[in-house]
C-alpha cells in the first residue's frame, strides 16, 4: 500500500516533466538565438542594411507622407521577433517594387494604395507558405537560376550605390541631380575615404574561421594572442563608425534640426482603404512585387542563409509565412510593407552580423526612436550624407553578388548570366527568372538528346 502511494507522485512528476520543459526550451532557444557572438561585430553588422532601408523610408516619407514613426515601431518589432526566431541577422527591408511605384507616381498611388498592395502581397505569400507550395518551388528552382537572381540584385544594389555617391539625390522624387561636389560634408572625398576605411578594416570579407586559424599552432594548441596593429584595425566596427560619422555630419549640416524634434510617438491609426485603393494597389503594386518577393525575399534568402550559416537551414515555408504575417499586421496601421531580403542578409553578414542579436539590437534602436521622436526624425534623415549611405549599400551589394562565385561549370555560369543580364537590362527579376529557367531546360534537353 505504501509503495503504491509513493509511486503516484513520481508518475505525476514524470507526466508533467515534458510540459514543464516546453517553455524553458523555448526560452533557452530564444536566448541562444539572441546572444552576441561578438559585441562590436554584431553592432557593426546591424548597420549593414541601412544603405537600403534609409533611402526608401526617407523617400516614402517625403513623397507620400508615410508615417515614419509607425514604420519605425513596427519594423523594430519585426527585427526583434525575427532575430529571436531565426538566430541569424534576418533583415527587414522595404518592398522595393511597391515603393518604386509610390515614389514615381505619388499623386495617384498614396498610402492607402501602398498598404493595400502590401496586404495583398502578404496574403498570397502566407497562402503559398501554409499550403507548402513555396517549399516545393524552392526545391524545384535550379541553383544557377537562384544565383542569377542574387547576382542581379547585388549588382543592382552596387549600381544604385555608385549613383548615390556620384550624383546629388532627390529622394522625394526618386531622381538624380547634377554631379556631387568633391569637397563638402556630403562630397565625393568623404564617400571615397569611408569606402577606403571599410576596405582597410574589413578586407574582402575573410571568414572568421580563417582568422581564428592563425591563432592555432602545429600541435593544435592556441597561441597567446598578440594584438598587433592589424588585429586592432580588423576589430574596429567600421560600418558603425561610418554611420555615426554620418549622423554627426547631419547635425553639423543643419544644427537647427534639433528644434524640429517633437518628442513622443506618432499617432497610430487604422488606414482606410477604399475599393479603388484595393484595385490600384493590387494591379500596380502587388503584381510587380510578388515575383520579387518570392525570388529574392524567400528563395534567395533561404539559399543564402544556408550558404552563410551552415546548419541553420530555414524552410521556404517559414520565411514566406514570416513575411505574410508581418504585413498582415503592420500594413493596416500604415507601416511600410516589408519583407526579408538577400541583400540585407549579405550586408549584415559582411559587416560582422552572425546572430539574431544583431537585428534585435537594430530593432530595439528603431523602436526607441519611433517611440521617442516619431516622424520628426525625418528631419535628421533628410540631412544624412547620401554618399555615406551609398558606401554602405555598395558593400552590401558586392557581398550578395559574391554568393554566385560557386558556379563551377560553364553551363551553370551560362544560365546564371542569362538570368542576371535579363534581370538587369529588363528591370524585372521575374523576366530574368523565366529566361533562366528556359535556358536551363533547353540545356537539359540538349544534353538528353546527346545521350
Amino acid at each position: 500500500m505504501e509503495s503504491s502511494i509513493n509511486q503516484t507522485p513520481l508518475q505525476d512528476t514524470q507526466a508533467q516533466t515534458p510540459r514543464s520543459r516546453f517553455p524553458s526550451n523555448i526560452v533557452h532557444k530564444v536566448r541562444d538565438n539572441l546572444i552576441f557572438r561578438s559585441k562590436w561585430a554584431e553592432l557593426n553588422g546591424a548597420m549593414g542594411d541601412l544603405g537600403t532601408y534609409i533611402p526608401i523610408v526617407l523617400a516614402l516619407t517625403l513623397s507620400v507622407d508615410l508615417n515614419l514613426g509607425t514604420t519605425l515601431i513596427f519594423t523594430g518589432i519585426y527585427n526583434m521577433v525575427t532575430g529571436a526566431i531565426y538566430g541569424v541577422p534576418m533583415p527587414v527591408q522595404p518592398m522595393k517594387s511597391i515603393a518604386a511605384v509610390a515614389i514615381s507616381n505619388s499623386a495617384e498611388f498614396g498610402v492607402p494604395e501602398i498598404m493595400a498592395a502590401g496586404i495583398c502581397t502578404a496574403g498570397i505569400l502566407l497562402l503559398l507558405g501554409v499550403t507548402g507550395l513555396m517549399q516545393l518551388v524552392y526545391k524545384l528552382i535550379p541553383l544557377s537560376v537562384v544565383r542569377g537572381i542574387q547576382l542581379s540584385q547585388g549588382l543592382s544594389f552596387a549600381m544604385s550605390a555608385v549613383k548615390y555617391i556620384r550624383k546629388v539625390q532627390d529622394f522625394s522624387k526618386s531622381k538624380s541631380g547634377g554631379d556631387r561636389h568633391w569637397l563638402g560634408l556630403d562630397g565625393l572625398v568623404l564617400a571615397i575615404v569611408c569606402a577606403c576605411f571599410i576596405i582597410v578594416v574589413n578586407g574582402a570579407g575573410e571568414e572568421d574561421s580563417e582568422r581564428e586559424g592563425d591563432d592555432i599552432d602545429l600541435d593544435g594548441r592556441e597561441r597567446p594572442r598578440r594584438r598587433g596593429l592589424r588585429q586592432i584595425i580588423a576589430s574596429l566596427p567600421s560600418a558603425f563608425m561610418v554611420f555615426l560619422l554620418g549622423v554627426i555630419l547631419a547635425f553639423i549640416r543643419r544644427p537647427g534640426v534639433v528644434h524640429d524634434f517633437k518628442f513622443g510617438p506618432s499617432s497610430i491609426e487604422v488606414v482606410k482603404i477604399s475599393k479603388h485603393a484595393w484595385k490600384e494597389g493590387f494591379i500596380k503594386g502587388t503584381i510587380p512585387q510578388l515575383p520579387l518577393s518570392v525570388l529574392n525575399s524567400v528563395i534567395a534568402v533561404c539559399k543564402l542563409s544556408s550558404d552563410l550559416f551552415p546548419g541553420k537551414d530555414f524552410s521556404a515555408t517559414s520565411v514566406s509565412v514570416s513575411v505574410g504575417l508581418m504585413n498582415l499586421v503592420g500594413c493596416w496601421f500604415g507601416a511600410m510593407p516589408c519583407c526579408h531580403g538577400a541583400g540585407g542578409l549579405a550586408g549584415q553578414y559582411k559587416f560582422g552580423g552572425r546572430s539574431g542579436g544583431c537585428v534585435a539590437l537594430l530593432g530595439a534602436a528603431k523602436l526607441v526612436l519611433g517611440l521617442v521622436l516619431g516622424s520628426s526624425l525625418v528631419m535628421v534623415l533628410n540631412q544624412f550624407p547620401v554618399g555615406v549611405l551609398g558606401v554602405l549599400l555598395l558593400f552590401a551589394g558586392i557581398e550578395l553578388a559574391m554568393a554566385s562565385r560557386d558556379m563551377n561549370t560553364k553551363e551553370e555560369a551560362f544560365v546564371m548570366l542569362i538570368c542576371t543580364g535579363v534581370s538587369l537590362m529588363g528591370s524585372s527579376a521575374a523576366l530574368g527568372f523565366l529566361c533562366g529557367i528556359a535556358a536551363h531546360l533547353l540545356l537539359k534537353l540538349r544534353n538528353w538528346r546527346k545521350e
